[in-house]
């Protein structure tokens, strides 16, 4: 049975709609149950009586009962099953058992401006269905993705908004972007995913290779990702309620000092500082713990110094006088609990879905507030869906698919990264009770935490609405024609006053600022499907596409300071202020669009599909505003081949596909020159200066700009073994990306820097893997496991096309971009451990000394040069892998985890460097480092020194393994909720971010480099 079972919603056990029908013979009262090829029971199977509305749908025990005419014909479906047609004939009890179809077949499948079965797909996609993550509570769109499709990289963003970037088969462009096209209801999506709310959405695939992306043509090189949001189903309306509230923690962070671990540290960051320098063995020292042979007479003579050994001792660590007035009366502060916090989330959706009639409808209200881990990071959201078909007559029916989203990020969070320079024994607060700007001291130091966001005033929310229109027309001889039209409207706000009150913005009398931004854009395609079958045998399904597209942009901007008699009405008032600026700014764009498709099957065996796609683009040169994209692609079922007669293979087909698409993401006037404006002072005869107002040209016009292009090759294998056991598919793919958009250089002649041009090649090529195994499946126990594997390489195979004396292509060496390798490959100096005791001489050689890092001399010159700089290792992982097991107990438990790796790349670690300890530096995080006590050969001294390799950086490999999930969850079973008239009520619970392995990493988090929350997340799901 398809693991998809194990994770259905239950369905209602007697829903009906009862719409006239005719009928020649008595009702009958069927009841039944339907069950899977494992004899386990079916919920959510569809029973209709034929050729008429009434439905209903099995429960959690595949129960099911309806009124039928005796004479009637009942339809059982279910998706990935054989669809069963069974006659009443005077039966009051019908079980009967259902059959999957071949590694669902059958299953229509949401592609490019339309759906095919899954048995014609000739391109790579991957398809996920977001009940099989119901239990997880993903919180973003990125939350169903990650992990769930090979090829697909989803970043980690661990604010209280979420979400992370998106990449399909790695980076195809060097300055374009490299985020695959995001497709909403068939509709072209520019909105932010965080406007998505997770619970509408009912699938989503993932357009991999050029074949099945080409249809979208210039916006597909980066792959393309489909939403489909759910729909009203057949049966009486349901009212379903998702509500969960969880904690978030900061539960690995690396320590800072405390306070009696910052003044060991500073100890020794003295001892480190000044060793050699002059100064006494144990001037540092703590002179309640001196030395035998050491008097305080003596010690207090190493300096000069007279008074009480205590404030002598820390002012010879560099403390202020803030810090050793509180050491002295034992008052410290612990920054953590001030810039930290257990953060709470909640997350609650109602919708009400049906359908009557020929109306179907979806309505959903979603409310989402989250807090991060950092004090003051908040985001709020309010998000609402609607969808609505209904069929006006036998050929017509017309629907609205729309959505809106209220944005909040008011709050302004606190600066965590100031708990490294900030000292426990700091003062918190002024004598009257207000924060106190530098808690060290009023003239150095870090500043508090919250002082900034205890003067600042901020209002920050945006509006959207995203609408789809459509009609669609049934014509004669299987043709049909649609028409969508998409306007989005975007209203973004940003009010914001930083205090005059502030010690910082004093002078300037206060700041303010007003931002407004209003963006529409329209979309408008016009779709010619036809389908057809002959001869039982050739089917063909041909799309037409015509589209056109306009973005509008106003952006105006107000700011003022200098107010007067004071500031305190804010951005509210900013015409009271004395430097009033303002400025604006406008874009524009267009865009148009032809697209043919047609897949053609013969026999269901043998299939093949092509398309070719003209664009249109305004923000390209006059010379080439248009491209033309094509693509082919074949697939072969050969385990429906009367000699594949393997007993173990249940499904096997291979696919193979060549497509070119583009890359129109640059900014919508790179192609063109533009003016700028300026002051510049000029000089009468007299010798009088003046100043005049100049518009002049900013950038020099390329008319030849076009888009770039990737064409791709992917060899694929779908496979179903061992009666549906195990199946999976195999990928490897071949892409080539030309005309990269890039900046090329200009002799200073021309009066221009750089000019935007096409130039270069990237080579990307990998392999995917994706297997699901059903290990196994019981009447009381189940257990199903995924897993994705992916490797990509990417390798720059031209830049600019500029050789040196020798012929050879020369390399970027600013961007670090080389021939020959890849385009994250590290290009650095080399250390080779730590400089020891014995080697201080060699050390002096370069200016550093016993405790600083080695840096690799490789032409052994003595200077730190690019001669120097060595190949090392990838800041992308070189092979990624998912896995997760899913579980199910006595029908109503369930359990599951997901995990994750990124393997095989590199990321500087330079708190290895321990340069935390200069002197306008008052803390640290907690590291080993280098005394000539305790050598070791990979953390340096305390404020070691770089000597002339500057800016070097220490690598290490960033590898980890994350269990990324665990969920829980249990469904009341049906026998208890009948009486309460409840169809479905499951209580879930899950931990994300559980915890993960880096052997070699140890610090940050090694996917983020920062603080990773882990959210505790409790939930009901209630269906009436």
């Amino acid at each position: 049975m398809k693991c998809i079972i194990y994770y259905l919603k239950w369905g209602p056990l007697f829903i009906a709609l009862f719409i006239s029908f005719s009928s020649n013979g008595q009702n009958l009262q069927i009841t039944g149950t339907v069950l899977d090829e494992t004899d386990l029971p079916m919920p959510g199977v569809t029973v209709r009586i034929k050729g008429t509305d009434v439905v209903t749908i099995t429960d959690i025990e595949g129960h099911y009962g309806i009124n039928v005419p005796n004479n009637g014909l009942l339809i059982y479906s279910f998706i990935g099953y054989d669809t069963k047609e069974i006659s009443v004939n005077n039966q009051s009890v019908i079980n009967l058992k259902m059959i999957p179809n071949t590694s669902d077949l059958e299953e229509v499948v949401v592609i490019g401006y339309g759906t095919a079965k899954k048995r014609d797909i000739t391109g790579a996609v991957s398809t996920i269905k977001n009940d099989l993550l119901k239990n997880e509570n993903p919180n973003s769109v990125q939350d169903i993705l990650r992990g769930n499709a090979a090829g697909l990289n989803v970043g980690l963003n661990t604010d209280a908004k979420g979400g992370g970037s998106l990449e399909v088969r790695g980076r195809t462009s060097l300055n374009a972007g490299n985020s695959p096209l995001l497709v909403v209801d068939g509709a072209i999506y520019y909105g932010q995913l965080a406007d998505i709310n997770p619970n509408d959405i009912e699938t989503i695939e993932v357009l991999k290779d050029a074949s099945a992306a080409a249809v979208f043509g210039a916006k597909a090189a980066s792959g393309v990702i489909l939403i489909n949001t759910r729909r009203g189903r057949e049966g009486r309306s349901m009212i379903n309620i998702n509500s969960n509230v969880g904690l978030a923690t900061n539960s690995r962070f690396p320590s800072v000092y405390g306070p009696e671990g910052f003044i060991a540290w500073r100890e020794d960051v003295q001892k480190s500082t000044f060793a050699g320098g002059g100064f006494g063995e144990h001037q540092f020292s703590d002179p309640r713990n001196l030395p035998s042979n050491v008097s305080m007479d003596q010690w207090l003579a190493y300096d000069g110094s007279a008074g009480d050994p205590i404030t002598v001792w820390l002012q010879r660590l560099n403390l202020q006088p803030a810090e050793i007035e509180n050491y002295l009366n034992e008052r410290s502060v612990d920054w953590y609990d001030r810039i930290f916090q257990v953060g709470l989330r909640q997350d609650h959706t109602v919708s009400l879905s049906g359908s009557k009639d020929d109306f179907k409808y979806y309505w959903s209200l979603g409310y989402l507030n989250n807090q991060g881990i950092v004090i003051g990071d908040e985001f709020k959201t309010f998000r609402s869906r609607i969808n609505l078909e209904g069929k006006v007559n036998k050929f017509l029916t017309v629907g609205m698919n729309s959505q809106f989203a209220n944005r909040d990020e008011s709050q302004v969070p606190v600066s965590w990264g100031n708990i490294r320079v900030l000292s426990p024994w700091g003062t918190e607060y002024n004598d009257d009770g207000s924060l106190k700007w530098r808690p060290n001291d009023e003239a150095s130091g870090g500043k508090h935490p919250s002082y900034d966001r205890a003067f600042i005033d901020r209002v920050q929310r945006e509006f959207t609405i995203n609408s789809t229109l459509y009609a669609v027309i049934d014509l004669p001889l299987g043709f049909s024609f649609r028409t969508n039209f998409t306007p989005r409207f975007e209203f973004y706000e940003r009010y914001n006053h930083e205090s005059a009150a502030h010690v910082e913005w004093a002078e300037r009398g206060g700041n303010a600022s007003r931002q407004q931004r209003k963006v529409y854009t329209w979309q408008i395609d016009n779709i010619l499907t036809w389908q057809k079958q002959f001869a039982e045998k050739h089917d063909f399904n041909v799309t037409l596409l015509a589209n056109a597209e306009q973005f509008q942009s106003w952006d105006n901007t107000m700011s003022n300071n200098g107010f007067q008699p004071h500031d305190r009405l804010g951005f509210s008032k900013i015409d009271a202020g004395i430097n009033p600026l303002i400025s604006s700014h406008d874009q524009y764009s267009t865009g148009d669009a032809l697209m043919g498709r047609m897949i053609y099957s013969y026999d269901g065996k043998y299939s093949t599909t092509v398309s070719v796609r003209r664009d249109g683009y305004s923000a390209f040169g006059q010379l080439n505003p248009r491209a033309t994209f094509y693509s082919a692609a074949v697939g072969w079922i050969f385990s429906d081949e009367n000699f594949m007669n393997i007993n173990w293979l249940d499904y096997g087909k291979l696919r193979l596909s060549w497509g070119s698409n583009g890359n129109r993401d640059i900014g919508m006037y790179d192609a063109l020159s533009d003016l700028a404006t300026g002051k510049y002072f000029y000089q009468r005869p007299n010798g009088e200066l003046y100043l005049v107002n100049q518009l002049y040209v900013n950038r020099m016009e390329n008319s030849r700009l076009r888009w770039e292009r990737t064409a791709a090759f992917n060899l694929g294998l779908d496979f179903s073994i061992l009666k549906t056991k195990i199946d999976g598919s195999i990928e490897v793919y071949n892409m080539s990306t030309t005309d990269l958009l890039v900046q090329r250089n200009l002799p200073d002649i021309l009066g221009f820097n750089w000019v935007y041009d096409n130039l270069g090649e990237v080579q990307n090529r990998g392999i995917e893997f994706s297997l699901t195994s059903r290990n196994i499946t019981r009447n009381n126990f189940s257990w199903i496991s995924t897993g994705n594997f992916q490797l990509n390489r990417n390798v720059i195979k031209s830049l600019y096309g500029d050789l040196d004396e020798n012929g050879k292509e020369l390399d970027d060496l600013e961007n670090q971009w080389f021939i020959g390798q890849a385009i994250d490959r590290i290009w650095h100096y080399k250390t080779d451990g730590i400089w020891q005791s014995h080697e201080a001489d060699a050390a002096a050689e370069y200016g550093v000394r016993p405790g600083d890092y080695k840096v690799i001399d490789v032409n052994g010159d003595g200077q730190f040069t690019n001669a120097d700089r060595q190949f090392q290792g990838y800041t992308q992982p070189r092979f990624r892998w998912s896995l997760r097991n899913d579980f199910k107990l006595f029908k109503n438990f369930e359990l599951s985890f997901m995990m994750y790796s990124y393997w095989g790349h590199m990321g500087s670690f330079n708190q290895m460097k321990n340069r935390d300890g200069f002197l306008d530096r008052t803390n640290s995080y907690v590291t080993p480092y280098w005394t000539e006590e305790n050598p070791n050969n990979e953390w340096a001294r305390l404020n070691s020194s770089e000597g002339g390799a500057s800016g070097f950086n220490v690598y290490r490999d960033r590898s980890f393994i994350r269990l990324e999930n665990i969920s829980a969850s249990y469904s009341v079973p049906k026998s208890k909720l009948e009486k309460l008239k409840i169809e479905n009520f499951r209580v879930y619970g899950n931990i994300r971010n559980v915890g993960y392995y880096a052997p070699n990493w140890g610090f940050w988090d090694p996917e983020n480099s920062g603080p990773v929350p882990t959210i505790f997340t409790l939930g009901i799901d209630l269906t009436l």
